[in-house]
């Protein structure tokens, strides 16, 4: 079921930073108290091979997002303590050094069980009279754009082998923000700088037309 249109879950989650802080982030205030959006993107494990490709690209992105009132935040089920071993591996070993936005460590699964992003299916063992989960039981590759009042604007899920376009989201910011401020909707392709149009018959009308 989509979340679009939704608050965010008010639900904190431990999460590390690169300096090896612990401490708790609650994704709905952080964007109510801050006035920000926010971008939350989950990956599936830390020392694995297409996320850390991720993770550095938001890193190289990051000031586009905080030039446009954005925050970034990273999120596995991994623990703190082994995100801040990831943060502490050079990229040539195929780690995230250098990364400087925090990553959530939802060990218990909490957030990620209530946005319906892992990756497990329950079942019973009448023999043992146990529920055990099938799969990884770790988080596919969801991302979320949360506004400054915390309503969900964007989700995605991708498959564990897809990894992310995130100049596409700096694009959906973009164009949020422009319904935010001009009140008018963005068409198919919409670009900063792009035109964009009024929500009625003739506002398409007259852009169709061109």
């Amino acid at each position: 079921m989509s979340l679009v249109g939704k608050k965010f879950p008010n639900i904190t989650v431990d999460a590390m930073n690169e300096m090896g802080d612990t401490f708790k982030i609650n994704i709905l205030e952080e964007a109510q108290k801050n006035k920000k959006k926010v971008l939350l993107f989950w990956y599936p494990k830390d020392f694995t091979y297409v996320c850390p490709t991720e993770i550095h690209a938001f890193q190289e992105y990051l000031k586009e997002f905080e030039d446009r009132n954005t925050m970034v935040i990273g999120a596995s089920c991994d623990t703190p303590e082994v995100h801040f071993a990831w943060l502490n591996t050079s990229r040539d070993d195929g780690g995230i050094e250098g990364v400087t936005y925090p990553l959530l460590a939802d060990t218990a699964r909490n957030l990620s069980s209530a946005l319906g992003i892992l990756d497990a299916e329950e079942e019973y063992d009448e023999e043992t009279d146990t529920l055990l989960v099938k799969g990884d039981n770790v988080t596919y590759r969801a991302t979320y754009l949360i506004d400054e009042e915390g309503k969900i604007f964007h989700e995605s899920v991708n498959d564990m082998p897809l990894g992310r376009n995130v100049k596409e989201y700096i694009r959906l910011v973009d164009a949020y923000t422009h319904v935010q401020e001009k009140g008018e909707v963005c068409p198919a392709n919409w670009e900063e700088g792009k035109e964009a149009m009024t929500a009625s018959r003739e506002g398409v009308s007259e852009y169709l037309k061109k």
